[in-house]
């Protein structure tokens, strides 16, 4: 096969990470693979897989009839079979390129924590969670399946030479100092909130002891993030806060750690490497991951509603306290959760399921009428989404930009808590 993997674009993020590593797993299966998108931060992971890649022009708005062309166009020359979209903007540009280039078809995977509903349900979909997966069957997909982060776990891994001890001097991170570490994009949806708690937490904890929270990432909240690391290192008179800014290779940080913040990719490659994690959600949200939290992560991903930040801030306090005090507890917990990635999450895996969905999404068709009428049903739902956001503008509100403003986790555990009262 002939496949065109589109990420929604090339700055460090866990889904588009996964496009290209499972790109490069399904080459390395005997396919052709390029990369299409705007060149960025992971242009050099890229280039590492010695994977093809062909940028994208520069869109104005999404989707973008520029983009769309120079799909369509591409698909033709090289006769492409699988135009394969990451979240919403590139399923759609995909989906409307196919249009313009007979025997493409198109697909799409949403790695966020919602499925923008303007996503065609006659559109092959892979979701990242069994949760979401329900949730999208329930909608009307029969086109849709499971595709749970995918992780190298060759490259991440505690053996891997990565250059954690350089990493540490680079940083000023003293070899006795314990390192609790966030890999995140610092996005003000979903992700911010936990990440400014988390300085909360490791402050309180800095006081009786020799501790740093390491943020490696960047994005929208970065001012607020600097803001607060500042207040909270004058606070303490030393530096327990370091922002590193977005890495090229995030993985010595994830080596450097003794314990893992994190959410969604970030939480897995964390485990990939043999650390303890804390998964991250928002509302408080702040979970150890154990033999008996398992179930609940494997059901909704790696992601959680809580009972309010103060009282989060409270339980991520003590389970950091349990952890830095017990290194064999440390020890175990990283053995659980390397042994678990290696066994569900490998990237091997993950991309023979790949291609046995690409073999099924061109041999299946939805039929042309339900075809038709569910595109018009999707943009009917793309026009309504596109209006509200206008109206926000009008009247001066910020729209959230992405799907996991409205996690379905989030939804449902608001719906429990609704019956319940």
């Amino acid at each position: 096969m002939k496949i065109l993997v589109y990420p929604h674009d090339l700055r460090i993020g866990g889904s588009q990470t996964n496009a290209i590593e499972l790109g490069a797993a399904v080459r390395d299966l005997g396919h052709s693979v390029v990369i299409f998108g705007q060149p960025g931060t992971l242009m050099r992971r890229v280039r590492e897989l010695d994977l093809e890649f062909i940028p994208a022009p520069t869109p104005r708005k999404r989707p973008s009839p520029t983009v769309c062309g120079a799909l369509g166009k591409l698909a033709r020359d090289r006769s492409i079979d699988i135009l394969h979209g990451y979240e919403w903007p590139p399923a759609l540009e995909c989906l409307i390129a196919s249009k313009l280039a007979y025997g493409s078809t198109s697909m799409a995977t949403v790695m966020s924590m919602a499925v923008a509903p303007f996503i065609p349900a006659t559109m092959p979909l892979l979701v990242g969670t069994e949760q979401i997966l329900k949730a999208e069957s329930a909608f009307g997909r029969q086109r849709v399946g499971l595709m749970e982060p995918p992780i190298d776990v060759v490259q991440n891994s505690p053996s891997a030479a990565v250059g954690h001890d350089k990493f540490r001097e680079r940083f000023g991170l003293a070899r006795h100092a314990q390192i609790v570490v966030c890999v995140s994009r610092l996005a003000r949806e979903l992700k911010l909130e936990g990440i400014l708690a988390a300085m909360d937490a490791v402050a309180g904890l800095a006081r009786n002891r020799d501790v740093r929270l390491v943020i490696v990432g960047d994005g929208p909240g970065m001012r607020e993030a600097v803001a607060k690391a500042s207040v909270v290192n004058d606070r303490l008179g030393r530096p327990v806060v370091l922002l590193t800014g977005e890495l090229d290779d995030p993985r010595p940080a994830y080596a450097a750690g003794d314990v893992v913040l994190g959410m969604g990719g970030s939480a897995l490659r964390g485990l990939s490497f043999g650390k303890p994690l804390v998964v991250q959600g928002e509302r408080g949200f702040w979970e150890l991951l154990t033999p008996e939290t398992l179930d609940r992560f494997l059901w909704q991903g790696w992601y959680g509603v809580g009972n309010g930040t103060e009282v989060g801030m409270e339980n991520l306090t003590s389970i950091l306290g349990f952890l830095l005090d017990n290194g064999h507890e440390r020890a175990q917990l990283g053995s659980f959760g390397r042994q678990l990635v290696e066994d569900r999450f490998s990237l091997t895996n993950a991309a023979r399921v790949q291609v046995q969905f690409y073999r099924r999404s061109l041999a299946e068709s939805a039929g042309t009428l339900s075809t038709l009428w569910a595109e018009a049903a999707a943009g009917a739902r793309y026009a309504a989404y596109v209006g509200h956001r206008r109206l926000h503008r009008y009247f001066g509100r910020n729209a959230a930009d992405d799907f996991n403003a409205k996690p379905v986790a989030s939804l449902t555990s608001l719906a429990v808590r609704g019956r319940s009262r």
